[in-house]
């Protein structure tokens, strides 16, 4: 009987600290990338796959931050040039597929937000962590808020943490008609 309880009582203390580990992995660490002159960082949870650029579509009449549609593995995806949809256009500036190099990347949102678009990016710089940051400073921009907060890391550097998310729910996203 003894055996019996302490046998329940391990796979117990199993499944809670599998479940707190999957928990704390994934809900406190990102993707970082740069686009134009930030640094963001993507949460794991609801980003999907990556690609490398391989050409997009282009769609008319749409904003200039809309570089078109991608054949991501069967799957159409809207992309979004995402230095110019934070940051604007700016003036003569090329279009995404006349400035997209080897770093060049498309980070797709996680099938779960219910929205088939990917960002491209100018480069991955890798997973980051809590630890990896310094300090934190809210950001009060109702213009931009899926943009959390801002992260110093250790070498003085901001990064902005988004939340893809709020994104897929901002009218301005969403809106892709010039």
């Amino acid at each position: 009987m003894a055996n019996r309880q302490s046998l329940a009582e391990l796979q117990e203390r199993l499944t809670r600290r599998l479940k707190e580990a999957e928990t704390e992995a994934v809900s406190h660490a990102w993707l970082a990338v740069e686009a134009g002159i930030g640094r963001y960082l993507l949460p794991l949870a609801q980003s999907g796959e990556i690609h490398a650029w391989s050409g997009v579509f282009p769609v008319p009449h749409t904003k200039p931050w809309y570089a078109g549609l991608a054949n991501l593995r069967g799957d159409l995806q809207g992309v979004i040039d995402w230095a110019v949809f934070v940051e604007g256009p700016a003036p003569g500036v090329l279009p995404a597929a006349d400035r997209v190099t080897s770093e060049s990347r498309l980070v797709c949102l996680s099938p779960a937000l219910g929205v088939n678009a990917a960002l491209l990016v100018d480069r991955l710089m890798g997973l980051r962590q809590p630890g990896d940051f310094s300090s934190a400073e809210p950001v009060a921009d109702p213009q931009q808020a899926f943009i959390r907060q801002r992260l110093k890391d250790g070498n003085g550097q901001w990064w902005s943490e988004l939340d893809l998310q709020m994104l897929c729910a901002d009218a301005q996203f969403l809106d892709v008609v010039a």
